[in-house]
């Protein structure tokens, strides 16, 4: 076995996860990520937690939806395993990327909303979400397998501290401003984010963080103004997306275009009434990160590129008691600002040309 891979089951169960023993995990293995599944179990054991791996396959899901009538219910029974559950541990690694693409858009609509209990139980366990590199997501990424293994360990085993350090001073310029300001290319978009708690996405449940990769800060903005463009290439439900314009006002999307995948954006925004409004404003900043890979948990968290999601917003960022955007989806979009792009935070320049303010060079990059 590949040491990285044990590197990295060790960075999910104990930085990420944080397992204790005696904690009741599940593991969800998709077909190729058998490697790092063995080496998360020698760790789950080491602890003494108890652990329940369940298989996750693509080709599994679209086999049971296409012979589905749609008409779905509340699956109950995995409800209820959720929450007994302390830790969910999800290990992505399909053989096929686009293995529901063919899925009507209805039916995974309703499959997506009959979920919603299962999503909130999931979301009340120490839930983390990885993957393996695998060769489906090396081709995805337009890499050879070599090159794409060295590029994913680059981003997940960072020095996660020394990350958070700096993430932090996002967070606080986040936590005291009240109105962000993007501006690039295509894009004049103005969020209110007063009341809001920004997170420090720092790959760690401890950060209210659960993705590894992370690296990002993000927060839920609302009262949403402009336009923005999103010139980052996606595959969204399968389908290719390319050049996305979203157009608000009132804190609602109000006009969209694509130059390719106008129907799937359009699947989206027509799930609910939540899913036209957004729910996390998030800034990437995971310099292991370095190019775009047409994968979300790597894509998003790329230096010089901030993330817009339509649709739910996560509670970490709301006050105590009070509910922000409710919807089925979130569904993440990216645009580049590493040229002619400027964030402001209550008019003040903090991020400019890719470069934040405390970084070096950010004069330079007027």
């Amino acid at each position: 076995m590949d040491e990285r891979i044990r590197e990295h089951a060790a960075v999910l169960v104990e930085w990420s996860a944080r397992v204790e023993a005696d904690d009741d995990v599940v593991l969800s293995v998709g077909p190729d990520a058998h490697e790092l599944a063995v080496a998360v179990a020698e760790e789950l054991g080491e602890r003494d937690a108890n652990l329940l791996a369940t298989y996750d396959s693509g080709e599994v899901t679209r086999a049971y939806l296409r012979a589905h009538d749609a008409e779905f219910e509340e699956p109950a029974h995995e409800r209820a395993l959720l929450e007994e559950t302390d830790v969910y541990l999800s290990l992505g690694g399909g053989r096929n990327t686009s293995a529901t693409a063919d899925v009507p858009g209805e039916t995974r609509q309703a499959y997506r909303s009959a979920r919603t209990a299962v999503r909130e139980a999931r979301y009340d366990t120490r839930w983390v979400s990885t993957v393996h590199p695998t060769r489906s997501l090396a081709q995805q990424a337009n890499m050879s397998y070599e090159e794409y293994r060295e590029f994913a360990y680059d981003a997940i085993l960072r020095d996660w501290e020394s990350l958070a350090e700096e993430m932090d001073r996002l967070k606080e310029l986040f936590d005291d401003g009240s109105e962000v300001r993007l501006v690039s290319p295509g894009t004049d978009l103005t969020m209110r984010i007063d009341g809001r708690t920004a997170v420090n996405s720092a790959a760690s449940v401890a950060y209210d963080s659960h993705n590894l990769p992370s690296g990002e800060v993000f927060t839920a903005p609302y009262g949403t103004q402009g336009e923005v463009t999103f010139d980052v290439p996606m595959t969204i439900r399968g389908e290719p997306v390319r050049n996305v314009r979203l157009e608000f006002a009132d804190g609602e999307v109000v006009d969209h275009d694509a130059e390719q995948g106008a129907a799937v954006i359009e699947e989206v925004l027509e799930t609910d009434g939540g899913a036209r409004r957004l729910g996390e404003l998030g800034v990437g900043m995971n310099r292991g990160i370095d190019r775009y890979t047409d994968n979300i948990l790597f894509d998003e968290k790329m230096g010089e590129t901030v993330h817009l999601a339509v649709g739910r917003a996560y509670d970490a960022c709301l006050p105590d008691g009070e509910s922000g955007n409710d919807s089925a989806v979130h569904v993440d979009l990216i645009t580049d600002v590493g040229e002619e792009s400027r964030l402001e935070i209550d008019g003040e320049v903090v991020q400019r040309n890719g470069s934040f303010r405390w970084e070096d060079g950010f004069e330079e990059r007027r």
